[in-house]
Parts: C-alpha cells; structure tokens; sequence
C-alpha cells in the first residue's frame, strides 16, 4: 500500500499541516502500515492499533517533547514512534540494530522515560511535572495509562502525591473494563458542561466572589461544595478520581479524534491535574484482533514468503499470517511455562491446599491449566506484583500452599515483600521464577537477569534451576512436598534445549553431566546456559583439550560438594545467564577460595544492563555465553595442547 500522507510525517510539527479528514485518512494509513510491519517482524499489534486516533491527536495538540507523552505500559507507542520519524525503523522493529518495541530514552528525544513495566509512568510523570514547575519551565506532561495499568498499586500512590499540578494530564485509556463509567444523555450533557472552558472561569470567578465575602465566604463555599458532591454521586460515578484530587472527564471516545482535540484545547483552561477517561477498541479497525484482543496483543515474526504481494486486504493476509505466528506473550504448548502450568494443575487435584497466584500473566505462566482445573484457587491479582507476594504469605499464613507465578523482570517489584512477609515469616510459598534468564526480542526492561543475585542473598533459601521438563517437573514435586518454608524454582522462556532433552533427572543438586579422560578444565552452569557448556566443551575436545561439564540444578544455597568436586581442575570456567555481580559465580569463587583453590578461575556473565532487542542467540554472543566464546575464553586459560610428536598413533 502507499502511504501518501504518513510518508508526510516527518516530525509531530507535521501534523498540525493536517485538516480533521486528513487526520482521519493519517489513522487509516498508520493502522495497515502497522498491520503489515507486525506481520512481519513481530511484536505488540492489538494495543496499538487501539490507540492510533489518540495518538495523533496528542502530539496535533500538544508540542512533543516541550510537552512530553509518556505511556503506561510502553508496548502501545508505535504510533508515537512513527510519528517522531522512526518510520525506517519499523522494517526492523524489536530486532538487534532497530528500534525497541518499548519507548528508549536513548532512542528518541521523544522517548522521555523508559516504560517497560507496568504502573510506573504516573509516577514519573509527577516528578517531570513538578520538575517543571520548579524549574519554571513550559509545557504539558501526559501520561496514557491503560486500564491494565491502572490495577497496579503504584498508579494510586502516584494518584496520592499528585498535589494539585495543573500541568499534568493523565488519559486512562479504558479498552476491556469499565471503570466509573457515565451513561445517558445527562452524562454527556455533564461532560460537555464540564469541558467547556466558560465553565472553569465562572467557576472560579464565583469561588473567588464568595471568597472575599465577609464572614459567610468561606462557609457558602463549602456549602455549595458539598452540594455539588452529592448531586455528583446522585448522578454519576466519577468521585472516586475527584475526591483523589483530580479534575475527571470522561468517559469519551477515544476514537474521535476532532472530540479529543477540543478536549486536549479546554484541558489548559482547567485548574489542576485532570484525567481523561477515554474508551477504545483494542485492536481496532482490525476484525480479527477486535474479535479476540488478547490472541492480537503481541506476534511473533511471520514467514515473509507466506505473504502474498498484494497489501489491499491486509486483515485477510494477516489473518493467514497468523496461523504461523504465536503470541510472545503466550508460552507455545512445548515450553517450560506450559509444563509448568500442567504440571501444577494436576498437583492441585492432589492437594486442596495448593493455590496459583499470578499478575495479570495467566497465560503468559501457563496458569491457565490451573485456573480451568481448580477456579475457586486460582487468583489473578492484576498488575500488582508486590500484593501478590504478600498475598501469598497470607495465604499461608492462614494454612494454605501458595505458588506464585512471575515474571523474572517482574519479580524485581516484589523483592522487598519477599524479605519481609515470606523470608521472616519462612512461609512456605514456592516463587514459580518465569522468562528466567536472558529474553529475546523485548530488550532491557524485560530480562530475567536480576533474580538470582537478589535470592541468593538469603542463604537458607532453596533456589533451584532445572535445563529441562524432566527436572522441572521432578523439582516441582520435591518443593512442595511436604514444603516447610519459602522456596524459588526459575526457569527460562520458550522450550527445552534440545542438548538437554534427553537428560535424565538425578534428583541430585548437581550434576557431572560430562566427564572427558584427562580433563584439566571443566565448565560450570546452570539453567539452559548448560547446553552451550556442553556444545563448548565439544568444540574444546576438537583441539585436544578435553573439558568436564557441570550442571548446577541446585543453586542455592551452594551443593554441598560441589566446591571439592572442582578442587582438582587447573582451570575453571562458570557459565552465567544473570549479572555477574552477586550471582552464583561469585558465590562459588568464594566457596573455592575458601577451600584453597589454587588453579584459574573465570566468570562469565552478564555485565552490562543495557541489553539490545535481539534474538536469544545474539544475547549470548554479546554477553560472551555462546558455545563459541565460551570455548574462546576457557582456551585462553589452558596452556596451548600439546604437539603430536612424529610416530605417534593417529
């Protein structure tokens, strides 16, 4: 397709070159550009084509990045991207060398924070607008917020200290659920009432009037505030907003583009914070996504070849394209996730105890199997991890056996709540640790590298990391089992390697998966990280330097043994999946010093934060844990292999 009038956007300035209809024909281009691109690349399609009206009309409306637009949660600014000139971009979208699929401070201007996690934009936003206000700066913060986002604590906290900024704008985009909703004629009337700019100058050329008012001022006025209150609660149901301190619009359609524009023009004649409460369509203008939003949400890359060349019926061409894509944000059926999840439910039918908890991750953590098999124990609490946790330990607390399923990346918002309601208490919560280790596609926001520094700083705490479905499922048992205390079990994205399949579970808490005759070096690892120890031990055999390899299934606290396995090897190499400060490497270089380890030690890890969006494979490479450079790095620690002298046997 041709995009006459997107090709036009340069920069937000090019907007406002646009009458409403061409604004409207901008939508429709920008929702097929987006239809094709994802198809193609993969990445978050149903949340973004819900927002491209919206989208346009805030930076038509206001002066990105004087004015800045941050969104909660950052997966739905593809439309801001494009029209802050990143349109090249896209052929390359979430893939190393492109562009992020979340906004990057390092990436645009126009990009003002990172936004990766959920209900932490609003927040932010305060802070810049305060900021602004100090600094007696001009110009807007607003802030999208969508509902999922809005299930998050911290949005409410952020609602709590928002101090009456009457540079603030909050847009609660509302797509699935229905929150103070206003209905009827009366309601609109309100609406419209309450958008007009006369309304606000009358209203505070009458507070100011009664104000001045000797003796009965002050008291009228809060008269008439009370009123107004209860005709406010007689007749709609936007207080709760209100009475936090905001001005509350809404809710309107956030689809209707000259609407909003009139809405984002009166939004300055307001005095304070005000939140516009917009209603989309998740997936619009696309028939199978508006059908089934959370099938639509994120993509996996399509084969391009099964693309037909013609782009004039892009929903029928995605539609086929579908049929090959899987959801990043769903677990495919062969995946640690899902025999998780299986594995759970039919634990549950076991046990009447068992419960799953998860944050707005059912799918994404193979819950679903449990919440099918047992509805009244299964509990998604929304975008809240650190309920979450401290939910469990009162579940426990009460009697009951809970299993919380996060995220990796997400786990890192609960950490304080860990220590303090489940640690202290020793609650025997199991912490179900999914996405653990480095993650494609979604770049440094999203990777699971953190969890294993933060947990291994209790030393009582079981932590363990299975290389396959075996010892997944083996380990599941044995925690639970009779579980007496707090337990962690962590696990990466996507399938078992296929180096680890076929490995038999020892129950043990480590493994001497390979031993070479004649091995003066050995790899250590853990986790899927294991399967590139052993393909680097192959490569090391091929140059005459045989190599062990051991596999940490436990990894904390320490296996006993472990340590004086590894006391006999000139050179040691640890393989690790997570930063390398405070993680299992240097825990176990402590445990061999401590023992008199005399031969040559290495760690390699993950040392800088700022991970790219790029395939799992370029992950490792970068970070120097592909079979390759682990291969390199050992070599580099051996003396070179000894000569074959003349005679010897081949």
């Amino acid at each position: 397709m041709a995009y006459g009038l997107l090709n036009q956007i340069a920069s937000p300035d090019d907007l406002r070159k646009l009458d409403y209809r061409e604004l409207e024909q901008l939508c429709v281009e920008i929702r097929e550009f987006l239809i094709e691109k994802v198809s193609k690349t993969g990445g978050h399609l149903s949340s973004n084509l819900g927002v491209i009206e919206l989208t346009v009309t805030l930076h038509r409306s206001f002066r990105s990045p004087q004015d800045m637009i941050l969104f909660d949660v950052g997966h739905q600014s593809y439309t801001h991207k494009l029209l802050t000139g990143r349109q090249a971009g896209f052929d390359q979208l979430r893939s190393a060398g492109g562009i992020a699929g979340f906004p990057t401070p390092k990436e645009s201007a126009h990009d003002i924070i990172h936004s990766g996690h959920g209900s932490a934009a609003l927040s932010a936003a305060i802070g810049l607008a305060q900021a602004k206000k100090l600094k007696n700066e001009p110009g807007y913060v607003i802030v999208v917020v969508g509902d999922g986002a809005i299930t998050g604590g911290m949005t409410y906290e952020g609602i709590n200290n928002i101090d009456g900024l009457n540079n603030l704008l909050i847009v609660l985009n509302d797509n699935t659920m229905s929150i103070s909703k206003n209905v009827g004629a009366l309601a609109q009337y309100l609406t419209r009432l309450r958008t007009s700019p006369q309304y606000y100058k009358a209203k505070r050329d009458v507070k100011a009037m009664l104000d001045n008012a000797p003796v009965i001022g002050g008291g009228v006025v809060r008269g008439i505030q009370s009123m107004k209150s209860a005709l406010r609660k007689g007749l709609y149901h936007s207080t709760f907003f209100e009475e936090l301190g905001l001005r509350y619009i809404g809710p309107v359609d956030g689809h209707d583009i000259p609407t909003l524009y009139g809405i984002f023009r009166a939004v300055r004649q307001i005095d304070g914070p005000v939140l516009l409460h917009i209603e989309t369509v998740k997936g619009k203008g696309y028939v199978p996504a508006e059908r089934n939003p959370g099938a639509y949400h994120g993509l996996s890359a399509a084969n391009p070849a099964s693309l037909p060349d013609k782009l004039d019926k892009p929903a029928a061409k995605v539609l086929r394209a579908a049929k090959k894509m899987q959801d990043p944000d769903v677990p495919p059926s062969d995946s640690f996730s899902n025999t998780f999840g299986r594995h759970l439910a039919r634990l549950g039918a076991q046990d009447e105890r068992l419960c799953a908890i998860t944050a707005a991750m059912k799918y994404g953590t193979g819950l679903q199997f449990f919440k099918k098999a047992h509805r009244e124990r299964f509990f998604d609490v929304g975008m809240a991890e650190a309920h979450a946790v401290t939910f469990a330990g009162g579940l426990a607390a009460g009697g009951l056996h809970p299993v919380v399923a996060l995220y990796s990346t997400f786990l890192q918002r609960a950490y304080d709540q860990f220590i303090h309601d489940i640690m202290l208490g020793e609650r025997p919560v199991l912490l179900a640790v999914d996405r653990a280790g480095l993650v494609e596609g979604d770049g440094e926001t999203h990777q699971g590298i953190y969890d294993v520094a933060l947990l291994s700083q209790q030393p009582a705490l079981p932590v363990v990391s299975p290389g396959n479905y075996q010892e997944l499922t083996h380990w599941l048992d044995t925690l639970l089992k009779d579980q007496r205390g707090p337990a962690v079990i962590r696990y990466a994205r996507g399938s078992e390697p296929a180096a680890l399949a076929d490995k038999a579970c020892t129950g043990k808490p480590f493994d001497h998966l390979l031993a070479a005759p004649g091995a003066k070096a050995a790899i250590v690892s853990y986790g899927t990280e294991t399967a590139c120890a052993l393909a680097a031990a192959e490569m090391l055999a091929g140059q005459g330097r045989p190599t062990d390899v051991f596999q940490m299934v436990v990894i904390n606290p320490l296996p006993e043994g472990l340590p004086a396995a590894l006391l006999g090897y000139d050179a040691i190499l640890f393989a690790e999946e997570g930063i390398a400060k405070g993680g299992i490497g240097e825990h176990l270089a402590a445990a061999l010093m401590d023992i008199g380890y005399k031969g040559d030690y290495k760690l390699v890890a993950v040392r800088d934060i700022h991970i790219d969006h790029a395939t799992l494979p370029e992950l490792r490479a970068q970070a120097g844990l592909d079979a390759q450079s682990l291969a390199a790095t050992l070599a580099s620690m051996l003396p070179a292999p000894r000569a074959r002298a003349a005679g010897d046997a081949s």
